[in-house]
């Protein structure tokens, strides 16, 4: 038996409101909040959050020294179509991109993701 279940991943970054916006881009879903802390209800019943974190730092990838700690797994049918909607949303790539499968980007906040084809 389970000890607990998920109830949502949360991002730290500067600028929650922006930053779930990004998203919501990207995934769809509802934003909602101000302030602090920020949600996106995805569609399907999944969620991230927001929180603001003063002093953030963006994580480096890959770097042992400022390691990403957690990134993004986001399953696209089209990698090409999928990469060109999230450069113009803001997003950077960090590795050499082309690659069949995968491909990796920083949010606007800096927080690594992937765009997988399915």
């Amino acid at each position: 038996m389970a000890l607990a279940k998920l109830g949502v991943v949360v991002l730290d970054c500067p600028d929650p409101r922006a930053l779930a916006g990004f998203y919501a881009e990207v995934l769809g879903g509802t934003v909602e909040g101000e302030g602090d802390w920020v949600d996106l209800k995805v569609p399907g019943g999944s969620a991230l959050a927001f929180q603001k974190a003063p002093g953030y730092v963006p994580p480096k990838w890959p770097a042992a020294d400022a390691s990403q700690q957690l990134h993004l797994d986001l399953v696209v049918e089209d990698l090409d179509a999928a990469e060109k909607g999230v450069l113009a949303l803001g997003a950077k790539p960090l590795a050499e991109q082309g690659g069949s499968s995968f491909r990796v980007y920083a949010d606007p906040a800096g927080h690594p993701f992937c765009l997988c084809a399915c």
